[in-house]
C-alpha cells in the first residue's frame, strides 16, 4: 500500500519539487496551496492557508475521508521577511510567525490523532540554517525557524511512545522563488538608520541563495528521509561551506564565529 504523504506550500520551490518527485516514486500525495495553480495530475491538490486552523482541518478530514491513513507530513509552507528588528512591525513579525511556526503547529496538531491511532507517522518540518543561527536583518525569520528547531525536539520525545518520528531538515540556500517573493519590511527605505547596510547584506543573501542547490537535492534527501526505518533526528542539506559554518557555530568561541559570520554579511 502506498505510503499517504501531505506537503503544504507546493506552488513552487522546495514544495512543488518534493511533491512532484515523490508522486512520481509512488507515493499518494496531497499538497497544499492557498490558491489554485497549475499542478501534476500525479499530485491531489488542496487548498488550504496554514495560518488559518479550520482551513488546515478541513484539508486533513478530506485526506482521511479519501485514504483513511495518513503517513507523512511534510511541512514546508513558509515564506520570509527582511529588514532591521528593531523596524519590524508587530503585524510583519506577526505574519512572519504565524505563516512558519504558527502554520506548522497548526497542521501537526490536525495529523497527530491519526497518526497515534495507526502507531507510526513521520512529520518532517522545514527549518532552515537560519534555524541554527540567527541571520542579519532575517531577525524574524530566524527566530520563526527556531521556533521550529525548539518544538521539534519537544515533539520528538513526547511522541516516542507512539513510533512518530520528527525530522527537522535544514536547508542552507538554494535557487528557488523564496528570493524573488522575499517581503521586504515597510520601513526598511531610504530614511532608514539601517539603510546602507541593510542594502549591503541583502545583496549578499540574495548572491548566496541564487548560487544555491537546486531543489531537486532537497526533494531526494526527503524521500531517502521517508524510506528510512529510524531516521535522524536532524539533516542539514546544505553546500560543503554552509554544512561547515554549523560546525563552526558549535566549535569556535562564540565571539570569533559571529565575527566570521558578520563578514560574510559585509558587516564590520
Amino acid at each position: 500500500m502506498s505510503k499517504v504523504v501531505l506537503i503544504t506550500g507546493i506552488s513552487s520551490g522546495f514544495g512543488k519539487q518534493t511533491a512532484e518527485y515523490l508522486a512520481h516514486k509512488g507515493y499518494k500525495v496531497y499538497g497544499t496551496s492557498r490558491r489554485k495553480i497549475d499542478h501534476d495530475p500525479l499530485i491531489s491538490l488542496l487548498t488550504m492557508e496554514v495560518t488559518d486552523v479550520v482551513s488546515v482541518q478541513k484539508a486533513v478530514d478530506e485526506i482521511l475521508q479519501k485514504e483513511g491513513h495518513l503517513d507523512v507530513l511534510i511541512n514546508n509552507a513558509g515564506m520570509g521577511i527582511s529588514g532591521a528588528i528593531e523596524e519590524v512591525s508587530e503585524d510583519e513579525a506577526k505574519l512572519q510567525m504565524d505563516t512558519n511556526f504558527y502554520g506548522a503547529l497548526h497542521t501537526i496538531q490536525a495529523v497527530l490523532p491519526v497518526m497515534r491511532k495507526h502507531g507510526s507517522g513521520t512529520i518532517i518540518n522545514t527549518s532552515s540554517i537560519g534555524g541554527l543561527m540567527g541571520l542579519p536583518f532575517q531577525g524574524f525569520y530566524s527566530a520563526s525557524k527556531f521556533a521550529i528547531e525548539g518544538l521539534s525536539e519537544a515533539l520528538r520525545m513526547e511522541l516516542k511512545e507512539f513510533n512518530i518520528d520528527v525530522v527537522l531538515v535544514n536547508p542552507g540556500d538554494f535557487q528557488t522563488n523564496f528570493t524573488a517573493n522575499r517581503k521586504i519590511i515597510a520601513k526598511a527605505g531610504e530614511n532608514s538608520p539601517y539603510q546602507k547596510q541593510f542594502s549591503k547584506s541583502l545583496a549578499v543573501i540574495e548572491k548566496d541563495e541564487n548560487g544555491g542547490l537546486l531543489p531537486i537535492v532537497l526533494a531526494k534527501k526527503i524521500h531517502s528521509i521517508i524510506e528510512k526505518k529510524n531516521p535522524r533526528p536532524q539533516y542539514v542539506v546544505a553546500t560543503f561551506e554552509q554544512k561547515l559554518a554549523v560546525w563552526l557555530k558549535y566549535l569556535l568561541p562564540q565571539a570569533l564565529f559571529f565575527k566570521i559570520l558578520g563578514d560574510h554579511y559585509g558587516i564590520k
